[in-house]
Parts: structure tokens; sequence; C-alpha cells
């Protein structure tokens, strides 16, 4: 590692350049892509990087793809060798020949020239609403291996030299069920790469190229260097913590997820043997995720300012045995490897808990459910998806947040009236669930419903979502969070769905999908729970009246100002007074 050589008031300067640049390309794309799964729901993701494919920003978006963009672009310049040329566009997706991350993810990628030298690489991905596959929408769940998940798309050029490359395009629309969305977030991702190759083709401009090739050098190795002082502020030791997912299907079987964190001075390794061997379902997690979720897992304990760049990532190691659910080998799918991202980071702070309680949040809702409903309306084929996000559990300091998303992925619900105006489906609940947040001193989030009413016939359900069968954890004495729910609703029968449906169940007008989501995990002893702070959930109806007293020795009483605490009736149940 070389010792900074860029003066330090430039470098931040540059830093800040490069992370404009990567929201602007990151703007770009809310305000040009098609999908709502990408415009609303934000599943994607944008990076800007240097020659060598090193990240040097990132735009506000999903950390579970961005620490995968390094090794994505890594095989991508391999792949390139000498066919690379200034007017290029790369696509590729295939988790496998590619480095992808699941089929529905698709890189765009453009080279950035300066005075016709390679400078570095505008970079995009998105969740694209259907791949083809088995199942619309492309999440898989009952796959057992990747052929049946969809269209797998090696490194390719796009564009060639600025020439379009027809076919490709064609063979594209053709294997896809919603090719208008689908080409048109292409031309999105297109439109913002130009954006991004612009933003730095001008920095170099203005600074020269001796200033700029150094300045990238030096902000990857303060970085690391910023990364390896906040690592070695942990105590050194391994730590563990092992957690499940639920499994697939109606008769699931758990799948095991084991990590032990090592703190060995400057330097952190993560290490998954013990997990559970890849399964014969989609949701086996490709290397490059798992190490984007280690990233994103640790990175957000960090309290110094580090640059979101390449180099805080050389801090950490992640090991993953091959053949196993965080490390699949072909032709495992993938195709809801999500899932076990989200779990992956939940399992990472169960362990750091050990070695930085102040630091980490009890289990929360577990990340986004992902609900897809599709059919046809008019006889035109539609595909609806979106991440459904989210609780917090709590923290030594605060109450867990609600109606949030999870740290992995900076995601968001859309909105009813996107849905509605857009499908024939619509939102008849949508709201917080009373008594639902695990109790403990600090209080986890609670639990969010959301009810789907689909309005035509011969249409289709797909979900994935978690933690019913293992509910949110709680730290610190804190109790679990409250399990997830899934109900299809058809007319007087109510139906319990798994939590991941190995297979897709039909739906028909007047039909309704029911969702409640995982609450958060509480932190501390609930008993040592401010009794203000009770009253004050119950006002807002967070929390009954009965909960208070069950769950938290608060006694409150109702007269005819509102709601009030009842004192010694709540020390006599807190057991600090005889009655």
């Amino acid at each position: 590692m070389t010792a900074r050589t860029t003066d330090p008031f430039l470098l931040e300067i540059l830093r800040n350049a490069f992370d404009t640049i990567a929201e602007e390309i990151t703007i770009t794309i809310i305000r040009t892509a098609y999908s709502q799964i990408v415009r609303d729901s934000l599943d994607f993701s944008t990076a800007l990087c240097d020659a060598k494919g090193r990240t040097l920003a990132q735009g506000v978006c999903t950390p579970m793809h961005l620490g995968a963009f390094h090794d994505a672009l890594t095989n991508m310049i391999e792949e390139a060798g000498d066919d690379l040329h200034p007017d290029d566009i790369f696509i590729m997706n295939d988790p496998y020949a590619a480095v992808g991350q699941h089929l529905p993810d698709i890189y765009v990628v453009k080279p950035i020239y300066y005075q016709n030298v390679l400078r570095g690489w505008s970079a995009t991905l998105a969740h694209h609403s259907d791949v083809g596959g088995i199942v619309a929408g492309s999440n898989a769940l009952g796959a057992t291996e990747i052929w049946q998940e969809g269209l797998r798309l090696p490194v390719l050029k796009l564009f060639d030299k600025g020439k379009r490359n027809d076919t490709l395009w064609k063979m594209i629309a053709l294997n896809v069920r919603t090719p208008d969305m689908v080409l048109g977030d292409l031309q999105a991702q297109i439109a913002a790469c130009a954006t991004g190759a612009r933003g730095l083709q001008q920095l170099y401009e203005r600074y020269g190229v001796e200033v700029m090739e150094t300045a990238i050098d030096d902000l990857n190795s303060y970085a690391c260097r910023l990364a390896e002082a906040e690592i070695s502020d942990l105590p050194d030791g391994t730590y563990r913590f092992t957690d499940h997912i639920d499994g697939i299907g109606e008769m699931p079987e758990p799948i095991t997820l084991e990590v032990a964190v090592t703190i060995d001075g400057a330097r952190a390794v993560v290490d998954w043997t013990g997990s559970s061997p890849q399964v014969a379902g989609g949701i086996n997690s490709t290397l490059p995720f798992t190490k984007a979720c280690a990233y994103a897992a640790l990175r957000s304990l960090m309290r110094a300012d580090v640059p979101n760049c390449h180099g805080f990532t050389e801090a950490i190691e992640v090991r993953a045995p091959a053949g196993t659910v965080v490390n699949p080998v072909s032709p495992g799918p993938c195709g809801a490897r999500g899932i076990t991202g989200y779990r992956m980071i939940d399992c990472l702070f169960g362990a750091l808990a050990n070695a930085a309680p102040d630091r980490v949040t009890a289990d929360g809702s577990g990340g986004s459910t992902l609900p897809t409903i599709a059919g046809r309306k008019d006889g035109a084929i539609f595909v609806f998806c979106e991440t459904a996000m989210g609780t917090w559990g709590a923290s030594l300091q605060s109450d867990g947040q609600e109606g949030v998303p999870h740290i992995g992925a900076n995601q968001s619900n859309v909105p009813i009236e996107m849905i509605e105006r857009t499908y024939p489906i619509r939102i008849e609940h949508y709201g917080f669930v009373p008594d639902t947040g695990g109790p403990g001193r600090r209080r986890g989030g609670l639990a969010i419903r959301r009810d789907y009413r689909v309005l035509v016939d011969g249409a289709t359900l797909n979900v994935r979502s978690d933690k019913r069968d293992h509910p949110p954890h709680g730290l610190m004495g804190g109790s679990p969070g409250q399990p997830s729910m899934n109900h299809l609703i058809s007319g007087e029968r109510t139906r319990a769905l798994p939590v991941l449906l190995r297979e897709p169940v039909a739906m028909n007008a007047g039909d309704v999908f029911s969702h409640v989501m995982a609450s958060g995990g509480g932190y501390g002893m609930a008993w040592e729970r401010e009794p203000e702070r009770v009253l004050a959930d119950a006002i807002l109806d967070k929390i009954s009246v009965n909960a208070a007293r069950r769950d938290f020795g608060v006694v409150i009483t109702e007269g005819p100002e509102g709601l009030s605490i009842d004192e010694r009736a709540t020390r006599i149940a807190r057991g600090g007074e005889a009655a």
C-alpha cells in the first residue's frame, strides 16, 4: 500500500466528485426506467469504477449488489481482453459465466475513455421484471437447476463500436414475458452509463491524468487504512452465530447459516463453514453476493466516514466452502438468493453483537418480501413484483425503526396509487400491526401488513418471504419479534401459504393475498423499559393496554383525560412493592 501523495483537501474534493457522479447515474435510472421494480422499488445499483474495475463510488442503492461489482467487472475485463472500444456497451447476468448475482439482475456497463486510453467504467445493475424461466418474474424458488430460471447472458456486447447488436436485442425480447419493460429498463441503464462516462471524462479534463490516477490509488489506500483502523477498534476474537432460513414449500426443511467472524488486529475474516449444502431450490447465494453481504454488514459498524470504494473491502476476507448455500457450484439455482443475503447480514449482526453490542440492532423483518402476481389483462401479460420492506429490531439506544428498508437493500415499497393505476390489483390494507414489536428495554419495530386483491381471473402468485418458524431474535435479554404470515383468502376460505412457495398458486378475481411481515426483536429486558415510553406507545396504538401490562409490567388506565400510568399498580406488577 503506497502512502498518500494527493493533497488531502483535493482528495476529499475528488471523493465527493466521484460520489456525485455515481448519484447522477442513479438519478438517470430513476428518471428513465420503465418498470416499477426499478423505478419505484429502486431495486438497482450504480457504481463508478476505475480502469481495473475497482469501485470509486457507489450510488445510494443496494449494498448487497454493490460489493459484487468488483468481481463482476474483473471478470468482464478478462473476458473482453483486447476487444474493447470507446463506444462499446457490455451486458451480462449469468451467476457462473459472468459473475452475476441472479438472472433478473442484469449488468449494463460502459468503458470510459479519455485521450484514447481506458480510464474507468460506468456500471449499472438493475433487477428486471422478468427474464423468462418457469415462473413469471423469474424468482423460481422451486427451480432445481439454473436453466429453469431464465435467460442467461455471458459477457456480451449490446453495442460494439457504437453499433447496436440487433440480434441480441431480439433474443432478449423473445425470451422475456415483459419485453417493453425489460428493453425500456435496459435503455435506462444505457443512458445512465453515458451520464457516468461524461462525469469522469470531465474530471480528467479538469485535473489531468497524473492527478486523477494518483488520487484514485490514494482514495483506495485511504479507505483501506480507515477500515483497518475501525476493525482494530473491535476486540480480537472469534464470534459465532447460527441462524436458519425456514425452508421451501409446504414441508420446509430448515437451511442453516453458520458464521464465524474473526477479528485479528486490523483484519476481519468472515467464515461460513458449517452452513448447509446448496439446495435444490432457488435460494443459493453466489460467492460475489456472499462477499457483498459481509462487506455491507461490517461497513455498517464502522463509525468513521469510510469512502464507499473498493479499498475498504481489502481489510475483509470472506470464506465460503464451494457447494454450500453460500457458494453454490453450477448448475445450482439462485433466482431467489436475496432472502439468503438478508439472512446472512442478520446472522453477521448476531455474531458481531458479541464484539460490538452498542453498534448492532436486534433482528428485524429479514429484508424484503417479494410477492409476484402475474396474469393477463385485456389480453396483455402483466407481471407485478415489488420488494416490500420493512422493520428493524431495537438497538441499545432506540426502538426498532418502522417503514424502512433492510440495511442490505436501500429499496422502497411501491406506492399504492402506482400499483392500482398500472395493474389489476387493489391494495386493501397497508399499515402497522399493533402488539407485534419484540418487547425489550427498547422495543422492536412493528410488523407491517399489506393485502393485495386481484381483479382478474387466471392470475398466479409467487412469494419469497421468511422468518415464520425462526422469528427475529432479540438481543441482551430482549424478546423475539413476531413471525411472518402469508394467507390466501378466496371467498369464505382462508389458506395459510408457506413463506417460500415452491410453485406459484392460482388466484382469481376477488382473491386476496394477505402478508404480515415479521416484526423486530427487542433489546434489553422488557421490564426495564421506562413506563413513559410504554404509555406513549399505548397512546399511539402501537401496543394495547393488555400488552403493556403483560409484556412490560406497566399498568395503564383510561380516564376522562385519556390513558395514564397507574404508578402504584406498576410498581407492584414489576415486583417493586407488595400488593
